[in-house]
């Protein structure tokens, strides 16, 4: 029997079998989310989770996390997201562990596991043995307790005095120099270097012809625990917080954690609204990819395109500024809908700003596409295979830059993308030429996916008519008791979805972002996890550049995009 064809049920008889210390259990959803999740045993994990993979096609692991819930014998969930890609279908497998009970892990086995445990030993002290580099993160070293255990309080701040890359990476160092008869460099790139934008650091062994033995990275430089402050407001103040992961594509995080909410809540927003999202989405996509293109050559030495590039950035912060008064973040989602609708000629200023964006497009593709110094920095800088990026967990451009054109949007619509006709761009050498070059195509997909929103945006409300989910207009609020009760409400309690989790995803500019929520029923979450793209690559970023020139390093680390506010959130 074709795996794919398989129901959940017979799943589980087939794995029962790898299971040593019990039978996994599946949780049937009766509800609109229609979810899979499998409760394991922490000892079967590796068996379980390597036949979901070799077996049953979850090639994809997504994310890996751990929750906090004090009042239980086995006090913390490990939780791992897999995805068939080919299929679209997705399960959540979940273990129970006790609070010093060892977990077995992955790493040696699935390359995407190795930061995801990492993260997880961070921010809840969950051990996973076997781990080859098990150590903190997103945390300095020197930090005493794990953040998001419910227990620590969410305003205990800790300052570090050492800087702790160099004596993790010295061992590293120390055997690369007696492993090797050449001579052998130590050398330190960032924070402070142009290309890392005071937010990255990694260091590498090279020899003398600049080639990379070994490298480490370090990260965490803009941690500020925004899954722990989602755990102390409701659901409409963390859209805020949002803006602040991938702040070059601010609406479409907002968009996202709403759909999630509404998901879990099983509500669905009035196609106005919907059709609004996909028009922010589009612009902030063309914004994230004038953004790495932009930078990434003048990482390089190419100067002019970057201000071609950031005039047409501003003009679309313009068109946001006219929608909600705000520029970078603009936090213009609500759960239930949108907070604004479109004011009068707006779709008009979006056509001349669209057109422009075109020109612009034109004249950048012609200044860099075929320019031979640039396609000498970047062809053949920080390659990688299909197999090696699913391993890995890359998606987005990076993974479609490797021939594999998956898309959410494409592969698991929403809002209205399955209506609209539009080609996903893939490469073949997964180079940081041929990322930059399926950003540049994917620029041209979004002109043509927003032309066609501008010519079908339906009329009709932009929030749905559920007093207990979304909060009424300001003429309401002003203007009636009914309306001003309903604020106060909202606003005090927060919407209160029902007792449950969720996971739910949609294709960012660097690839699937995804919101793990898990509600207790009251206005509060009991837990967010951010699933971002950017994490995924930046862990994989070693793998990509070893074997190089120290040189390619930067154009490869400039061609994945790393936005640090997503990274380490």
């Amino acid at each position: 029997m074709a795996s794919e064809s398989l129901s959940a049920e017979e799943m589980v008889s087939g794995l029962k079998s790898l299971c040593q210390s019990g039978e996994p259990r599946y949780e049937p959803r009766s509800d609109l989310k229609g979810e899979q999740t499998l409760i394991i045993s922490p000892e079967d994990i590796v068996p379980v989770l390597l036949s979901l993979r070799d077996t049953y096609n979850y090639r994809f692991l997504l994310d890996l996390c751990g929750a906090d819930y004090p009042g239980r014998e086995r006090r913390f969930e490990v939780v791992y997201h897999l995805h068939d890609d080919r299929t679209g279908r997705r399960i959540r497998v979940k273990a129970e562990v006790a609070e010093k009970q060892k977990v077995p892990s992955l790493t040696p086995h699935w390359p995407a596991a190795n930061w995801f445990e990492r993260e997880c030993f961070d921010m809840y002290g969950v051990v996973f043995e076997g781990h080859p580099d098990l150590r903190r993160i997103l945390c300095h070293s020197e930090f005493q307790g794990h953040p998001l255990r419910k227990d620590y309080e969410a305003d205990h701040n800790q300052s570090m005095e050492g800087t702790p890359l160099e004596h993790v990476f010295e061992a590293d160092r120390n055997r690369l120099m007696q492993e090797h008869d050449e001579d052998l460099m130590w050398i330190n790139v960032g924070p402070a270097h142009p290309a890392t934008h005071g937010t990255l650091r990694f260091m590498a062994v090279i020899d003398g012809g600049e080639r990379i033995k070994e490298m480490d990275s370090e990260i965490g430089y803009l941690h500020r625990c925004f899954e722990k402050m989602c755990e102390t407001h409701n659901y409409n103040q963390i859209i805020p917080y949002t803006d602040r992961l991938n702040y070059c594509s601010a609406p479409l995080n907002n968009n996202l954690f709403a759909a999630t909410v509404e998901k879990l809540i099983g509500v669905e927003v009035p196609p106005r609204a919907q059709m609004i999202r996909m028009i922010l989405d589009e612009f902030s996509r063309i914004m994230d990819h004038i953004v790495c293109v932009g930078t990434n050559a003048v990482d390089l030495g190419a100067l002019t395109g970057f201000f071609y590039m950031f005039n047409e950035r501003e003009k679309i912060y313009q068109l946001f500024e006219k929608l909600c008064g705000a520029r970078l973040t603009v936090s213009l989602t609500r759960i239930g809908g949108q907070g604004f609708d479109l004011p009068d000629g707006w779709i008009r200023d979006a056509r001349e700003v669209l057109a422009s964006v075109e020109k612009m497009h034109a004249e950048i593709d012609g200044l860099l596409s075929e320019n031979r110094i640039f396609v000498q920095r970047t062809r053949g800088a920080g390659p990688i295979s299909t197999d090696d990026a699913i391993a890995h967990g890359f998606t987005g451009p990076a993974l479609r830059a490797t021939g594999h054109g998956h898309d959410l949007r494409i592969a698991e619509p929403y809002y209205l993308y399955q209506d609209v006709d539009f080609d996903v761009p893939v490469g073949s050498n997964g180079d940081a030429y041929d990322r930059y070059l399926v950003r540049m195509a994917e620029i041209k997909e979004s002109i043509k996916i927003l032309r066609w929103c501008f010519d079908n945006i339906p009329d009709g409300p932009v929030v749905v008519p559920d007093k207990g989910v979304a909060l009424p207009s300001k003429k309401d609020v002003y203007g009636n008791i009914e309306g001003l009760m309903n604020h106060f409400m909202l606003i005090i309690n927060g919407v209160q979805p029902p007792a449950g989790e969720v996971y739910h995803a949609a294709e960012s500019p660097n690839g699937e972002l995804g919101f793990y929520i898990v509600s207790d029923g009251s206005g509060i979450p009991h837990r967010v996890k951010c699933r971002p793209p950017c994490f995924p690559l930046m862990a994989g970023f070693s793998k990509m550049v070893r074997g190089g020139r120290l040189a390619d390093a930067i154009a490869a680390l400039g061609s994945i995009n790393i936005i640090a506010g997503e990274l380490d959130r």
